[in-house]
């Protein structure tokens, strides 16, 4: 049996009873009603996946209930049914969205292919718009992870940018920074959401077939040209075409390029017929186009074109607070692809990864990350199993108290070019473990009380810290049931 409810509206009695005997019969759960008010009225409360609405009904016209249903939203499909079919009424049917138009005296074998077509039709629009929510969930702002201020800044002006109605973009910023997010996110937050978003790296694509790509040909414009091929252009019309590494297009495709900008008109290669296209173009490069404009390698009038709106996406080492938000996106992203279960990075890791400075950016962390999630077998991430560059990036040692300012008078430097305020040895001496008991006393002081952060201070796990204080009385018995949960990340 289908779950699918059909609902029958029509002011004949035998009519009905024939139609819910034959919906019956086909497995459709059958619904009736006898006017049009009645019909708005079972809509409303039972939502039917179609209905068969007669278009002369003792109450309301067919033609304003169908009106009023798809105002509702509570009609997927709508056949209507006519013994006398005008043409006025079947174009305003049509126009208002009716599937289809079928007569009386009805035919039950055409008319169970059209309803057939018609629920058919209803399932795979709602599956196109239900990919496309998909979509925009995974390429809209959530994937675009940063808490520092510049990132934050950041994307409430690409808020912005995807409400407004320009026509070009231009994203800069250092390789693997994510200037494709930004782009995908910036269309899927748009207006344009629903029309194609088209991606070509223009670096990938060597420059005799540039133009082809970008315009398309004709058939038999060149050597291998046997059939027509439509551009990027003409594919991405009504939404975004992103030009990635738009800086390598050579300055006769910039002239080209620049046309259309101010035109909206391509011509295909090979033709003679100008077309008129409405795209968004983002551009995006991760050379210093001002320099290459000076330079003579870029066109200036094309650069002034393109940053009409221009943003720029700061590296990773200039925003430090968003490493580690960033590693948790991904070991939850691997977790899931590689059906692990790794909860978090050891101390030392979260150490290196934040002293590291990611010539690579963000694409350099994820493949990081990557790379560990694929070879650890422990809950955690550990060092061992950090690239090279990354492991070793920073010495091991003291990192507690370290000073990131200038040095003072009495200060040692540390190898990782940090300074260590002095220290000094009572006349009397002291024993170690009070020199200990000090330390983690001003690391609890300077983190206020925070373990998780004390434990960061000092280099050492949270079990390792509690343990400590525990040895030096820092803890009591009546706190231990509460410090013993463990904190919320920060």
């Amino acid at each position: 049996m289908l779950d699918e409810k059909v609902l029958i509206v029509d002011d004949e009695k035998l009519v009905r009873w024939s139609l819910v005997q034959k919906c019956q019969e086909w497995g459709y759960q059958a619904l009736e009603a006898e006017d049009g008010t009645s019909a708005l009225r079972i809509a409303h409360r039972d939502t039917p996946d179609l209905i068969l609405l007669d278009v002369h009904l003792p109450d309301i016209d067919g033609v304003e209930v169908l009106k009023r249903l798809k105002e509702s939203g509570n009609a997927r499909a709508v056949i209507m049914m006519t013994a006398d079919p005008q043409l006025d009424d079947v174009k305003a049917a049509i126009k208002l969205g009716a599937y289809d138009f079928v007569g009386k005296p009805l035919n039950f074998d055409e008319l169970i292919v059209t309803i057939q077509n018609a629920l058919e039709a209803t399932r795979l629009r709602t599956e196109v718009e239900s990919l496309r929510g998909e979509v925009r969930r995974r390429t809209g702002y959530r994937d675009v992870i940063g808490i520092s201020k510049k990132m934050t800044d950041l994307m409430n002006f690409v808020r912005k940018v995807a409400a407004s109605e320009a026509t070009t973009i231009l994203i800069q910023g250092e390789s693997g920074t994510g200037k494709d997010l930004i782009a995908k996110a910036i269309h899927y937050q748009s207006t344009r959401q629903d029309k194609p978003f088209v991606a070509i790296n223009c670096s990938a694509i060597p420059e005799q077939l540039m133009e082809a790509e970008l315009f398309g040909h004709e058939r038999g414009a060149f050597t291998d040209a046997k059939a027509m091929k439509k551009g990027l252009f003409e594919v991405a019309h009504g939404g975004t075409l992103f030009l990635d590494e738009i800086g390598e297009l050579s300055l006769l495709l910039q002239a080209k390029l620049l046309r259309v900008l101010e035109d909206q008109v391509i011509r295909r290669v090979g033709g003679v017929r100008d077309m008129q296209v409405e795209v968004r173009v983002t551009a995006a490069s991760n050379r210093d186009l001002e320099r290459a404009v000076r330079e003579g390698h870029f066109r200036q009038d094309l650069y002034y074109r393109l940053a009409i709106i221009s943003i720029f996406i700061p590296p990773l080492r200039e925003r430090k607070e968003d490493i580690l938000p960033l590693a948790d996106f991904f070991i939850d992203h691997y977790n899931k692809k590689f059906r692990k279960s790794i909860r978090g990075l050891t101390e030392e890791t979260r150490r290196l990864i934040l002293n590291y400075d990611w010539p690579g950016n963000v694409r350099e962390l994820k493949n990081a990350i990557e790379r560990a999630m694929i070879l650890e077998e422990e809950p955690v991430l550990r060092p061992v199993y950090l690239p090279f560059s990354v492991s070793n990036s920073a010495p091991a040692g003291v990192t507690a108290f370290e000073q990131t300012s200038a040095p003072a008078a009495g200060n040692r430097p540390l190898p990782n070019g940090r300074w260590l305020p002095p220290l000094s040895v009572p006349e009397g001496g002291t024993s170690l473990e009070e020199v200990e008991r000090a330390l983690l006393e001003l690391a609890l002081q300077k983190a206020g009380d925070n373990q998780t952060h004390a434990a960061r201070l000092l280099d050492i796990s949270r079990d390792a810290l509690r343990y400590k204080m525990k040895k030096f009385g820092l803890i009591h018995a009546e706190e231990e049931e509460v410090s013993a949960r463990p904190e919320p990340s920060v």
